[in-house]
Parts: C-alpha cells; structure tokens; sequence
C-alpha cells in the first residue's frame, strides 16, 4: 500500500509536468519564425487563399484560443493534421516510430552488456594495465563527435568495404539489424563510455564499503562477495543514469537517423521543421517530453523495487 500510495503521488505530480510541456511546446512552435501557410500555397497564392486555408487550420484565431483547442484535441487523441503530408499526425508518429525504437533497443543491447563486462574487469584490475586501456578507450570514446564517427564509419564500412548498408531500415528483423548496425555502433561508442565510468567508480566505491570488510572476515570469497553483494548494489546508480540516456537517445537519435537516412522519428523532425510543418512538430515535441517522462518514471519505479532504501 504505501508504494501505490507514492506511485498515486508521483502520477499526481506528473500532471502540472505535462500542462507545463503543452504550453512550451504550443509557444515554441506559434513563436516560431516562417509562415506554414505560405510554404503550403506558394508564393503566388491569393489572399483569399491564404485566408480560407489559415480559417480551415484555426491560425486567424487568437493565441489563447488556439492552445485550449489545441490542449482538448489532444486530449482525445488527436495531434493535428499534417500540412505537408496530410495525415493525422498520430498516425505519422506510428509509421516513423519504430525504426527509431528498435534502433534505441540496438543501442541498448550492445552497449549495457559491453559496459557491464568492461566496467567489471576495469574494476577487478583496478590501477593494472587492463584498467588503463579501458579507461583511454573510454575517453577517446566521450571525446569523438557522434556525427563524425557515423559518417566515418559510413564512408569506410558501407561505401569503400561494403559491408554494411548505409541508408534504410531493411526488411524483417534481421534486416533491420544489418541495416542499423552502423547506427546503433555510432552511437554506443558515446554511450557505453558515459555509463562504464559511472558503473566503474560505483563498483569501486562498494569494494571499499564496511560490509565488504566484513564479509572477508568471515572468510568468504572475493568473487562471491563480487557477485552477490558489490555488483547488485553499484547497479542502481548506472541504472539511473541509463533511464536518462534512453530518454535523451529518443531526441538525439535524429543524427545518425539524418546520416544513416533512417526512416524514423528524427527525420519526422527535420522535414516538419524545414517544412513549417507546425502540427508534426508540436505532436513530435509533446511525444518525446511524454517518453522521457515515462522513461524516468520507470527507472524510479525499477529502482525502488531494486533498493527498498530508495523512497519513489
């Protein structure tokens, strides 16, 4: 009971979030520079055109009027139509969404257990030579743009060597894994660096913990100690900062999703913005504020069923 008393809070104070995302992602985009309206007709539109086109998507009416309208649609489940495609806007960010989420689930099944393996033996060879390469290796890696190393990569593996596609999402699953290999090792090679040195000191730092010291008194071993007390309680802090990272990647991913010209969400993004595409970008801007609160959110809750010290 008391975790679903605090679970009920959380949701409770989730909904002042979620009036606060609404209003910045309705501003950003009406405060925006460019006339959608104009990019729709053209240049020799009339302005009768112009007006009945304005009226029919609610731009000639006043700001406050259009965010209340706009904040009752969405609370049916409706985002818009698209100007440049003209879709529903929901119906968009399903057909794009899944490239983007199985590429997040690439990335993040290649790097937690690299960074567990590395970040165990960095630990266990604490100050050897095993332990200074993999922390070089892990500052080159946090210090190579994400860009530069995708077209990099692109350039050596898809077009010289040929060995992997360099645009597309591919076909069936195993498609899709040949076709975002190169994606998902661009951007693991940024991010298992970040959580590897996070898992690191937190393993570490339980090494050297009192209930350590007293488990070796008993005479127990190092490497059950290892596994069954120091392992289990470095996770939680690299499982918060993993929860983070997930729910940056749901944005961040437009730049291997531009370079790898990878059907997903970020590029939804880039032709909404280059289009003045206002519904797509507003429905778009509302989605990855709604993941990364549900994200976080999760991380709370797995962390708080992990560690009962861990009040949600």
């Amino acid at each position: 009971m008391p975790f679903l008393f605090a679970l009920g809070q959380r949701l409770l104070q989730l909904i002042p979030v979620l009036i606060g995302i609404s209003v910045v992602s309705f501003l950003l985009v009406q405060l925006s520079p460019g006339d959608p309206v104009r990019l729709l007709l053209g240049d020799r539109a009339t302005a009768g055109a112009v007006a009945q086109l304005r009226e029919q998507y609610g731009f000639d009416r006043p700001l406050i009027v259009q965010y209340f309208s706009y904040v009752s649609n969405v609370l049916q489940g409706d985002l818009g139509r698209s100007i440049r495609y003209q879709l529903p806007v929901e119906s968009l960010i399903l057909d794009f969404l899944p490239p983007t989420l199985f590429l997040i689930g690439y990335v993040v099944a290649i790097s937690v257990p690299t960074t567990v393996v590395l970040a165990i033996v960095s630990a266990r060879c604490r100050d050897r030579w095993p332990d200074h390469l993999i922390r070089a290796a892990a500052i080159l890696g946090m210090t190579i743009p994400v860009f530069w190393l995708a077209l990099m990569m692109s350039r050596f593996f898809g077009v010289e060597l040929g060995w992997f596609p360099v645009s597309g999402y591919g076909d069936g699953f195993v498609g899709h894994l040949h076709h975002l290999f190169l994606p998902a090792i661009s951007t693991s090679t940024w991010l298992i660096p970040l959580l590897l040195r996070n898992l690191r000191a937190a393993l570490i730092n339980e090494t050297e913990s009192d209930y350590v010291t007293a488990s070796r008194s008993k005479g127990l071993g190092e490497g059950y100690i290892f596994r069954r007390h120091v392992l289990v309680n470095s996770v939680l802090p690299t499982l918060n900062l993993l929860g983070v990272m997930i729910a940056f990647l749901i944005g961040s991913s437009v730049v291997v999703e531009i370079i790898y010209a990878v059907p997903g969400l970020g590029t939804l993004m880039v032709s909404a913005v280059l289009g003045r595409d206002y519904y797509v970008i507003q429905g778009l801007t509302l989605f990855y504020a709604i993941a990364t609160v549900i994200v976080t959110l999760t991380i709370d809750i797995l962390s708080a069923m992990i560690d009962p010290r861990v009040k949600l």
